[in-house]
């Protein structure tokens, strides 16, 4: 191995930065105690096990007066510049979702893009230059160096984005620096990049939740499982914080007290009603979230503090959540935070099958195709009638937000157009008010679409009036999606007969036991298919909601407010095979796995459902048949390809030569011939 000549290259480093005036020591006494507090509090957590902290830091800013933390990590071995994986992302965790130490303490980008998201972790900068420098000396005894420049911020969601390989430290000088930060700003991730990267945190969310709720599943005795979603809730949004009017709260101000008023409870209760307040939340609605919340946090036995121990449950619990959470919900990571967390704590809690099919939440890759299958675009007006945590509507917002960015050029009217579909563009009704607070939250947690979330009862006190704001006007929904309660009549498709009946036009997609399409929901069928016309039927595979529920379930594609011809064309489609592994291990870090192209599949079953065989690629002729239903009959909806019994040419032959060769066999047995 070759030896390490690292002092040499931090003596070369600090040279350049004196050169051109940024002069520093390796502890910059100057840099803000907001960084060092913030690596000080990822180290405490163990976050820079097996290795150093950044050798070098500073900060600086551009013309425009934004700062900028540089930080800046040495490695004196030469090949040890950066560790990429197949994907070419920098590779700072393993298999299991958890950090790759090894990897973070002998390669210099893996170490400096680590402590980058620290600080993205622990304080406001969403913006952070990573320097990484390695070298070694050729058999002259002059010093080869490397050094790698990578850009790590809120945008690529932590991952990091290399701007560029560099001789020298010359684009931080005063006269260059503005023009590299421009070079930065003009970074982008394609669709695909950055469905990856969100993807891969997505299952480290997983993992993290996992982790958390048995944490708290297994330590903090006496919380239930409503107290167990609401303390995560609070504690992230007394964290987020609004930026430039309510700072986020920090674990250092709880301080445990048992007096009335000043206890973890009381101080997290504050900062949530600030938070509210400037996010201009609805009074009766922000009266029912904080009575909720109150129900949980300001119980004694969480506030008080237990013998021996220093802090309060309340605060032990709040640390937990920032630590395993925070780093999510700050790089602006907009997924369904509480369904997800709902999922995980149901896992490990008792319930009938009955209950489990009504509360089961829907998987954030279902939900991302039920609104393709509906055509959600910017301009849509999206509802679901039976919401549960929202976790449908996050994905029509994100489909919606991603389509304004992708179309839209002026930064203004992107702004408002963004503040439209979050206020004006959704809608969600839920009955149940523990789950309708999940939903509330959720959505407010995604940064709020939580207007028009309803404590209704869809079937009998919705008029299809907005909730708040315009509520005397129509809600002009043009796109449905749903995952029903089962045991509501039909299996659910009575809440699908009174949404298509509310629209005028555009498309609806929901997923359902599919003994609805088969004859357990015939009255409500025919008179959906009198109005409406069914686009596709579309076979799941059994296994989607392993862990809690265990029914065959079917998604149904609807056209609005265009009855059901009888010779209409009906896409079948057997989705079986969705190209995804699922195990139902209880600690297992990834229990969903690609295994079989199944975004490749997704993606041809969305565009099958709307342009028919000429997509037909990954799917066989007998996974996509097209045919007829009878509008009369609802009970014909879950069709599959019919198999040609016809015998064939080659049929024929094959059946003559095994008749041929058993008669030969016969024969030379008989003549005991056999074998000869």
């Amino acid at each position: 191995m070759a030896k390490s000549i690292e002092p040499n290259i931090a003596d070369l480093a600090n040279g350049w930065l004196k050169s051109y005036d940024l002069d520093y020591k390796l502890e910059q006494e100057e840099l803000t105690y907001e960084i060092d507090n913030a690596l000080n509090e990822y180290f405490s957590k163990g976050g820079g096990k097996g290795g150093n902290r950044p050798d070098a830091k500073l900060l600086l800013k551009d013309k425009d007066d934004n700062s900028f933390p540089i930080l800046i990590e040495y490695k004196g071995v030469k090949g040890k510049l950066e560790k990429l994986d197949t994907n070419g992302q920098v590779e700072n965790k393993n298999a299991k979702n958890e950090a790759h130490f090894n990897n973070i303490k002998n390669y210099a980008v893996n170490g400096a893009v680590h402590y980058a998201n620290a600080l993205l972790h622990y304080t406001d900068y969403t913006d952070i230059i990573t320097i990484a420098m390695t070298g070694y000396k050729d058999v002259k005894g002059d010093i080869k160096h490397q050094i790698a420049v990578y850009f790590v911020s809120t945008s690529n969601l932590g991952a990091g984005q290399k701007v560029d390989n560099y001789t020298d430290f010359s684009f931080l000088a005063p006269q260059n620096f503005d023009g590299f930060i421009a070079k930065v700003k003009n970074l982008k991730l394609d669709k695909e990049e950055f469905e990856f990267i969100k993807e891969q945190r997505e299952r480290e969310i997983d993992s993290n939740l996992v982790r958390l709720n048995n944490d708290i599943y297994q330590n903090e005795k006496g919380l239930g499982e409503n107290d167990r979603v609401y303390l995560v809730a609070s504690a992230i949004i007394a964290t987020i914080g609004v930026k430039g009017k309510v700072q986020r709260l920090e674990k250092i101000e709880l301080k445990s007290s048992t007096k009335e008023g000043e206890r973890d409870g009381d101080i997290l209760i504050h900062k949530i009603i600030e938070f509210l307040e400037e996010r201009d939340i609805p009074q009766d609605k922000k009266e029912l979230i904080l009575r909720t919340l109150q129900n949980t946090l300001l119980t004694e036995n969480i506030n008080k503090v237990e013998k021996g121990k220093q802090e309060s449950q309340l605060k032990r619990v709040f640390i937990k959540v920032v630590d395993d959470l925070g780093f999510y919900y700050k790089i602006d990571l907009t997924t369904d935070f509480t369904g997800k967390l709902f999922n995980e704590m149901y896992s490990w809690l008792g319930f009938t099958q009955d209950k489990l099919n009504d509360v089961v939440l829907t998987p954030s890759y279902v939900a991302t195709l039920l609104v393709k299958l509906s055509r959600v675009n910017k301009d849509s007006f999206v509802w679901d009638f039976a919401t549960g945590s929202a976790g449908l509507l996050v994905s029509a917002m994100n489909e919606m937000l991603n389509d304004a960015q992708k179309n839209i050029k002026s930064p203004d009217a992107l702004r408002e157009k963004e503040l439209q579909i979050k206020a004006e563009q959704l809608l969600g009704l839920e009955v149940l008010s523990n789950i309708y607070m999940l939903a509330i939250l959720n959505m407010i947690l995604m940064g709020d679409g939580s207007s028009n979330i309803l404590n209704k009862d869809s079937l009998d006190d919705f008029d299809g009036n907005y909730g708040f704001g315009n509520t005397d006007n129509k809600f002009p929904a043009d796109a449905f999606v749903l995952n029903p309660p089962y045991s509501a009549e039909g299996n659910g498709m009575i809440f699908v007969e009174r949404a298509l009946g509310m629209m005028n036009k555009g498309y609806g997609s929901i997923i359902i036991q599919n003994s609805a399409g088969s004859g357990k929901a015939r009255d409500f069928n025919r008179e959906i298919l009198a109005k409406h016309t069914l686009i596709a039927s579309i076979k799941m595979p059994i296994d989607i909601f392993i862990g809690k529920s265990s029914v065959q379930t079917n998604i149904y594609v609807f056209k609005v407010n265009e009855a059901h011809h009888k010779d209409e064309t009906v896409k079948f489609i057997d989705f079986s095979n969705d190209g995804y592994t699922r195990t139902s291990r209880k600690k297992s870090t990834n229990n969903l796995k690609d295994t079989h192209q199944a975004k490749e599949r997704y993606e041809e079953l969305v565009n099958l459902v709307r342009f028919g065989t000429k997509k037909l690629n990954i799917f066989t002729d007998q996974e996509y048949y097209e045919g007829t239903i009878d509008p009369k009959s609802g009970a014909d909806w879950n069709q599959s390809a019919p198999i040609d019994t016809k015998p064939t040419l080659e049929d024929f032959k094959k059946t003559v030569s095994d008749y041929l060769a058993w008669e030969v066999t016969n024969i030379l047995k008989s003549r005991g011939d056999e074998g000869k």
